[in-house]
C-alpha cells in the first residue's frame, strides 16, 4: 500500500486534535473553547430556518457573512475571505502564496498545525524559535514565503509587540499572516494591518469569543489580490449554509461576543492570581487561557494527577513545551473546582 501514498505523507505526522472527553463530571479545560452561551440571536436564527433551505447549495461567496465582517472591519468585501474555520484559511495561504521550493515560517512553540500544513504541501519549514521567556528576535538575513505569527500566540499566551510586528511586516518580502484566534481577548490587535500593507492578512475566528467553536467558520481581512486569490483556490461550497446564517447573527451582536470576552477576562484574572500564590509561573495572558508552570511536580505529573479527578487541562510533551500547562478559562464554578483540585494536589505533595 505505501506505493500507493505520498512519500512526502508517509512521512509525516498529523495533526493531534485536543482531546474531546465524554462523561459525566468532567470539567474540561484543554481546547481554549468558550464556557458561556453565543448570541441569543443563533437560537433564533436556527428556529427560523427554512428546511427547504437545506436542499440548495449555500451561497459559494458567503457574501452576506462578508458585508458584516467589511463593515466590522471597515473594509471592503474584497478584502473579507470567509472559510471553514480558521484552518482552512492558513491552509489555503500556503496553498496560494508559497511556490513549490517555497518556505513557511512560524514561531516555535506556537500552533501546532502550521508545520503540519506545510508537510502536506510539501515545503520547507523555517521556524523561529522563541527565547527563554518566549520573546521573539528575527534571525539577521531571514526569510520565508509565508509567515504564520500568532498574536496572541498559543500556547504561550503573550501578546507581541505591535510596533515590531509592524517593523516586521514592512521588512519581510512575503506574506504575513497574522493568526488573531485570540485577538477579542487581548487590550489591542493588527486588524489595521491587513488594510495598510499589501503583504498582509489578518485572520480571525468565531470558535473563540464568540462561543461557536461547533460550526466551523474563520475568516481573514487582507489585500483584495490575495484574498482574490484564495477564492479561486477554495472548496466549491466552502462554508454551509447553517453556518453562514449562524455567524452573520452572531457577528452582528457584538455586545454579547464583548460581555462573555470580559467575564473570561475576569475570571482569567483571579485564577492567574491563585495559581501565583499557589506558587506557580504564570505568563500575562492576552487569551482565554493560562500558560503555567506548576511549583513541586513536572506539569505531566499535575496533568494525570488532574485528569484523575477529572479535570481535563492540555499538556504537551514538547521539549520546549513540557515544564508548562494549557489552561483554557472556563466558567467561574469551574475554575474554582480547578484551584481546589490543584490546592489539594499540591498539599498532597
Amino acid at each position: 500500500m505505501s506505493d500507493l501514498i505520498r512519500k512526502s505523507v508517509q512521512a509525516m505526522s498529523g495533526y493531534v486534535p485536543g482531546e474531546q472527553p465524554k462523561g459525566e463530571g468532567i470539567v474540561k479545560l484543554n481546547t481554549n473553547e468558550n464556557p458561556y452561551l453565543p448570541s441569543a440571536d443563533v437560537q433564533d436564527i436556527l428556529n427560523m430556518v427554512d428546511i427547504a433551505m437545506l436542499s440548495r447549495y449555500p451561497d459559494p461567496l458567503c457574501m452576506e457573512v462578508r458585508k458584516v465582517i467589511a463593515q466590522l472591519h471597515g473594509c471592503g468585501v474584497e478584502n473579507v475571505f470567509v472559510g471553514n474555520g480558521s484552518d482552512e484559511v492558513l491552509a489555503l495561504c500556503i496553498r496560494a502564496f508559497v511556490e513549490r521550493g517555497g518556505s513557511v515560517g512560524y514561531f516555535d512553540p506556537s500552533y501546532s498545525l502550521y508545520p503540519i500544513l506545510a508537510d502536506i504541501e510539501d515545503v520547507e519549514k523555517r521556524p523561529v524559535a522563541l527565547d527563554a521567556a518566549f520573546g521573539w528576535q528575527m534571525p539577521a538575513d531571514y526569510s520565508a514565503s509565508l509567515f504564520f505569527l500568532t498574536n496572541p500566540n498559543a500556547p504561550t499566551s503573550l501578546l507581541h509587540d505591535k510596533a515590531a510586528i509592524e517593523d516586521f511586516v514592512k521588512s519581510f518580502s512575503g506574506v504575513v499572516l497574522i493568526d488573531e484566534a485570540y485577538g477579542d481577548f487581548a487590550r489591542e490587535n493588527c486588524m489595521e494591518f491587513a488594510l495598510e500593507y499589501d503583504n498582509v492578512i489578518v485572520a480571525r475566528t468565531l470558535s473563540k469569543a464568540y462561543s461557536l467553536a461547533g460550526i466551523r467558520l474563520g475568516y481573514c481581512v487582507g489585500n483584495a489580490a490575495l484574498i482574490g486569490a484564495m477564492y479561486k483556490i477554495k472548496d466549491s461550497y466552502n462554508v454551509n449554509y447553517l453556518t453562514q446564517e449562524i455567524a452573520r447573527v452572531a457577528l452582528l451582536d457584538q455586545d454579547t461576543m464583548r460581555a462573555n470576552v470580559q467575564a473570561i477576562v475576569e475570571v482569567r484574572k483571579l485564577v492567574a492570581n491563585t495559581l501565583k500564590e499557589y506558587g506557580f509561573e504564570v505568563f500575562p495572558s492576552e487569551s482565554n487561557f493560562l500558560w503555567a508552570k506548576p511549583p513541586k511536580m513536572s506539569a505531566g505529573k499535575l496533568f494525570e494527577l488532574l485528569r484523575a479527578k477529572k479535570i481535563i487541562v492540555r499538556w504537551f510533551s514538547g521539549e520546549r513545551t513540557k515544564d508548562y500547562l494549557r489552561i483554557t478559562i472556563g466558567t467561574a464554578p469551574e475554575m474554582f473546582t480547578f484551584l481546589d483540585a490543584v490546592k489539594e494536589i499540591l498539599e498532597e505533595q
